[in-house]
């Protein structure tokens, strides 16, 4: 009875014959270089995206890590760039208007840093041509003349005025800087205190009426010479603009005619030239003295440098270089990185800031082309993805420093001018990610309109195995490693099979692959290999492995010892070998968990000791609930349900989920009812659904491996073996050890699609023969309970 479902060695693994290569080694093959091996759907979608210039259709690269996603990524979206144009460059310069608000320069690629050059060149030039042309004798002499005839004709109104007071008996005297009218005496010399004291009132009055008429006329006098002075000063202020000009305007009028094409420039060097011509005392005095070489550190003259600062050209994004759109992959998408900032400089104590000082991010970096980023580390960043949201949806940018909106009081700082954007985000990050975004991200569906979902697994054909040996010898080269043998290809085929848990599919998780070539290649280099042969391949799973299963040695030793208690001949009632998978990050193993059941009278059903004591997870709950539906279907029908049964997983201290171990428990509680003891050399996987349908489940090799293990430490029978579902058996890929054995009838693996096959085999007694026992024992539970129903009303 128990070979009724036992499997043959061929289904238990799925080898991959080196005579299927037309190839010795791969040094042969013709290195892959434009396709992601197995991954139809995400290069569709990946296609799509791209070619979409629509707003919305940036796109979210979903797969779970090592799956090639952002090596693809980066690789596909180069060669999507190099057709496409260049760019604009993009500067920002001062805004003659308004400082705080700097203006944006957009320039074809190249035009930027010659636009910066030009007006370095043209403030140097200047800072030299206008001081010399103030230093003229042209310039004296025009200067001269125009300050000669306001002396003159000041001189002349005062001359008169003078002469007018004199005549009315007065003189002018300087007291305290001011002009005072003074009266004269009869010998023409002005009045002592003393004397003006003996003059009669009525005199007094009349020179003190005088003096004040004189004092008004006096002021009007000086009124008019302030105004011949303001007159002279606008007029020399107007001749050394027009001195200025001769020298400026060439200068600016061959610049105009070089950026001709661009509107914006033009406007911009008439604003510098207006400005320049408004601010000559600054460049007056800015003549080089060739003769020194000594460096000024003192304040004022870093105050009159700076002032120079505003005909700077701040050239943010340089695209001169770029053949194509730009691409950049930002590994650290930070507020500041990914949307620029403001720089400030310390000076005097106070923090001090100007246009030259707002940097770039990788937005405006990538403006005209491709971002790449992670989902993860966007979403753990400050405010990163709240700006980025804003910025795709505006579709522009504006730089700012982090927080400035969230300020209590606001400060004075720049508002540069926003940037049109135009810029196809791609973002990667895992499935759950995707979800939670979608569903809880109302803008996210509107601004990620393609999702390229990689998977994981990819189908094991003759097209996909040949691009996967091409795949091979490309890493070969690129990395500078030894090539493979066919046979060494043959043991990565079956690697990556297993790494899937599917012998009809291949591992897309490429860099377990490169893993393992890397790996492979030092222990060819240790042997002085030719060629990575299929040793080597062996070689570097194994230590792989040795390096990972500390833990798994560790439980081995305790179960040998007897401190975890697990049997694995004999048979017992209402204990069973159940399986289990631990995860210790890279490594998976199995390992047989005993599993008890008792039953006793009562009508609390079936209770799940892990349950009632926190210590199991809601699917495990739920399939031992569907184990009390499977009970009341199959025994409840013409009768109560009166039991009352525990179940447990023996020496669980951290606690349990799954439903894998619902075939197991529902084994045991039939063993426990009926009384019938069970196989303990055998162990059993597998949930079941009410029906008694039974369900695959995951790691089943780590699991037939692991009870594998048990029984070879305790010495193997013959009869030991594993039950399984049967839709698991395109999953075994199965260790060459587990193979022989079960090929030298040392070991049995079994595969069952209904519970009463498993219990057959678990119990060497027909299922049918145990169903009735079952009804048996629980007819005469349901009786016992009567009974004592009955006593008890009594």
């Amino acid at each position: 009875m128990k070979d009724k479902r036992k499997l043959t060695v061929d289904q238990l693994n799925c080898d991959c014959k080196p005579e299927r290569f037309d190839f010795e080694t791969t040094d042969e093959l013709e290195p892959i270089t434009n396709e992601l091996i197995g991954q139809d759907r995400a290069v569709n979608a990946m296609d799509l995206g791209l070619k979409v210039k629509q707003e919305g259709y940036n796109i979210f690269i979903s797969g779970i890590p090592g799956t090639g996603k952002t090596t693809y990524a980066k690789k596909l979206v180069r060669e999507k760039s190099e057709t496409a144009e260049v760019p604009d460059d993009i500067c920002y310069v001062y805004n003659f208007s308004n400082s705080e608000k700097p203006c944006a320069l957009s320039l074809p690629a190249g035009q930027g840093v010659n636009l910066q050059k030009d007006m370095n060149k043209l403030i140097e030039e200047l800072k030299t041509e206008i001081p010399q042309v103030f230093t003229g004798e042209e310039y004296k002499k025009e200067k001269n003349q125009i300050m000669n005839e306001y002396r003159q004709e000041s001189n002349q109104i005062m001359e008169e005025f003078e002469k007018d007071v004199k005549e009315q008996g007065f003189t002018l005297q300087n007291m305290g800087n001011n002009l005072v009218p003074v009266p004269l005496n009869d010998n023409g010399e002005p009045i002592e205190q003393n004397e003006f004291q003996q003059l009669d009132e009525e005199k007094r009055s009349n020179l003190r009426e005088k003096s004040q008429q004189l004092q008004d006329e006096m002021e009007q006098v000086m009124r008019k010479i302030n105004n011949l002075k303001s007159e002279a000063k606008k007029e020399l202020k107007n001749k050394e603009k027009k001195i200025a000009l001769s020298v400026i305007q060439p200068i600016i009028a061959t610049l105009k005619g070089e950026y001709e094409d661009y509107p914006q420039v033009i406007n911009y060097l008439k604003e510098v030239q207006k400005d320049i011509t408004n601010n000559l005392n600054q460049f007056k005095n800015k003549q080089k003295d060739d003769t020194s070489t000594a460096i000024s550190l003192t304040q004022v003259e870093e105050d009159d440098e700076s002032f120079f600062t505003r005909y700077k050209v701040n050239l943010l994004v340089d695209n001169s270089d770029l053949e194509g759109a730009p691409v950049v992959y930002e590994s650290n998408p930070t507020y500041y990185n990914l949307f620029g900032k403001i720089e400030g400089k310390s000076q005097l104590g106070t923090i001090t800031t100007d246009f030259t000082m707002i940097k770039e991010g990788a937005i405006h970096e990538a403006n005209g082309g491709y971002l790449i980023v992670k989902a993860k580390d966007v979403l753990t960043n400050a405010l990163a993805w709240k700006t980025m949201k804003r910025i795709l949806l505006n579709q522009k940018i504006v730089v700012e420093n982090i927080g400035e909106q969230y300020r209590s009081v606001p400060i004075t700082t720049l508002k540069p001018e926003a940037i049109p954007v135009n810029i196809k985000i791609i973002m990667i990050g895992n499935p759950l990610i995707y979800q939670l975004l979608y569903n809880y991200d109302e803008e996210f569906k509107k601004l990620f309109k393609v999702k390229a979902a990689f998977d994981v697994k990819m189908e094991r054909n003759e097209e996909n195995i040949k691009k996967f040996a091409s795949f091979i010898s490309s890493v070969s080269d690129r990395e500078d490693l030894r090539h493979f043998t066919a046979e060494a290809v043959s043991k990565i085929i079956e690697y990556s099979s297993r790494l899937a848990s599917d012998r009809r599919k291949l591992s897309t998780q490429f860099n377990e692959i490169l893993e393992l070539l890397f790996e492979a290649n030092v222990w060819a280099d240790e042997n002085n290999d030719e060629y990575i042969d299929s040793n080597d391949i062996i070689k570097a799973i194994e230590e792989k492995e040795y390096r990972y299963n500390l833990l798994e040695e560790k439980i081995q030793e305790m179960i040998n010892r007897g401190h975890i208690l697990v049997d694995v001949k004999g048979k017992e009632v209402g204990q069973i070998n159940g399986l289990s998978v631990y995860q210790t990050g890279q490594y998976s193993f199995g390992r047989p968990t005993r599993i008890t059941a008792r039953t006793f009278l009562g009508q609390e059903g079936v209770v799940n000791i892990e349950r009632e004591v926190d210590m199991s997870g809601k699917i495990h709950n739920k399939g031992v609930m569907i184990l009390s539906g499977f009970l009341g279907g199959k025994y409840a029908q013409e009768q109560p349900l009166s039991l009352s049964a525990s179940l447990t997983f023996e020496q669980n201290y951290g606690g349990i989920d799954g439903d894998s171990a619902s075939c197991a428990e529902l084994i045991g509680l039939l063993s426990a009812i009926s009384g019938l003891p069970i196989k303990q050399d055998l162990a059993i996987t597998g949930s079941m659904n009410q029906k008694g349908i039974v369900q695959p489940i995951g790691g089943v090799n780590e699991k037939i491996e692991g009870f594998y293990k048990v029984c070879k430490l305790k010495g193997l029978t013959g009869n030991q073996g594993v039950v399984i579902p049967k839709q698991n058996e395109d999953n075994l890929m199965l260790k060459p050890e587990i193979i022989e054995a079960v090929n030298n009838d040392k070991f049995n693996i079994y595969s069952v699609k209904e519970i009463d096959e498993a219990i057959e085999i678990m119990m060497e007694t027909e299922a049918e023969e145990v169903h009735e026992q079952v009804k048996k024992e629980l007819k005469q539970l349901a009786d016992k309970v009567t009974e004592f129903v009955s006593k008890s009303d009594k």
